[in-house]
């Protein structure tokens, strides 16, 4: 019988070889009708797809139909893994289908469409090609190929916008490196919103600054302050504390002129952030937030000390209003709240003792 001869042994007698015969026609016979039962649950509906991905699966089993047939038999189970979400699954047999009969343009086309469906955009417009070139009045083939070269192209600027958020925030955590100026968590963000430094074409940094004025925690802000411009420049620029401009709406005894007003910085305010966390922020808001960063190791620089010359025991800072903010941000006592945070008061006013002798704090 030829049910029990050997894998790969010749028929030597017609009996065998009529027993072959008769194994191989019951196989083809099987697998027709798989193939069938499986085409009528595809038109029952979603109810019946996985009895339809069995069927087919038993007619591919059967190993009994020629190349363009089994290559009909994957096909028809790539549709229907795309109809149920299962796109690996359905790509696999597409590809197989078209292994099996590279004409057959069903198959290129479900490969795309599954492409598609797993991102592989460069993949999904090589088989909408190729199934074009195969046959070019197929209109269904044109339209998804449109819809490939739309979505590849916005994927492509949004990782070109991704590289480029990385690629400038990277640089200025290395400006910040080479200052030797230090990031701290923020404190005032609810007054300014998220705000970072620019690293411009020159390598300068352009900084957003916030001054609060101590005695009524009111506050002005910056929106650039450039490194190596000084302070003095700064406070003439505002124009706020001139003759000619009015006092501000709670000064009412006049108390804060230019010649009466000093800036400070509050010393050794908080704990430098590591490398990883102060990467996070400047990515913040941007396409790069949520990218992958790797090769940037996670150190930690450590507290600074309050023990400064020149600083009061509240750890308050006087600033020199001829020196530069990027002097002023390097100063060793320095941990930058996200963006610089100065204090205005007035040598005038009633906190001014206080503020010196170190019984002021900012609220926390």
């Amino acid at each position: 019988m030829a049910l029990w001869m050997e894998a790969g042994s010749e028929p030597m007698t017609e009996n065998e070889r009529a027993d072959l015969e008769a194994i191989s026609a019951l196989k083809e016979s099987a697998a027709i009708e798989f193939k069938e039962q499986g085409n009528e649950c595809v038109k029952k509906g979603k109810k019946h797809y996985s009895e339809a991905v069995e069927n087919y699966t038993k007619a591919i089993d059967q190993r009994a139909l020629s190349d363009s047939e089994s290559s009909i038999l994957f096909s028809n189970r790539a549709h229907v893994n795309l109809l149920l979400g299962n796109y690996r699954r359905a790509l696999t047999d597409a590809e197989e289908a078209i292994k099996l009969c590279p004409d057959n343009v069903k198959a290129v086309y479900r490969a795309a469409k599954a492409s598609l469906s797993l991102d592989l955009l460069g993949e999904a417009k090589t088989y909408c090609e190729r199934g074009i070139k195969n046959d070019p009045s197929n209109e269904e083939m044109k339209k998804l190929l449109k819809v490939v070269t739309l979505k590849k192209q916005e994927k492509e600027e949004h990782e070109a916008q991704v590289s480029r958020a990385v690629v400038e925030a990277k640089a200025c955590l290395s400006a910040f490196e080479n200052r030797g100026v230090k990031i701290g968590k923020a404190m005032y963000r609810e007054l300014t919103g998220l705000k970072k430094p620019v690293l411009d074409q020159n390598n300068i940094l352009h900084w957003p600054v916030l001054l609060l004025y101590a005695e009524a925690m009111t506050s002005d802000f910056v929106e650039d302050f450039c490194e190596t411009d000084i302070f003095l420049s700064l406070l003439s620029a505002l124009n706020m504390f001139s003759d000619d401009s009015p006092p501000l709406p709670w000064d009412k005894s006049h108390e804060y002129t230019r010649e009466a007003i000093e800036l400070y910085y509050e010393a050794s305010s908080g704990t430098p952030l590591p490398r990883s966390r102060i990467l996070q922020y400047l990515l913040e808001g941007t396409k790069g937030s949520q990218a992958e960063t790797t090769g940037d190791e996670d150190t930690t620089l450590t507290k600074t000390p309050y023990n400064v010359k020149g600083r009061g025991s509240s750890g308050m800072v006087k600033v020199n209003e001829r020196r530069t903010l990027h002097d002023v941000l390097k100063e060793p006592n320095f941990v930058i709240p996200e963006i610089p945070v100065f204090y205005i008061v007035s040598k005038r006013c009633k906190l001014y003792k206080d503020f010196l002798a170190g019984k002021w704090s900012p609220p926390s």
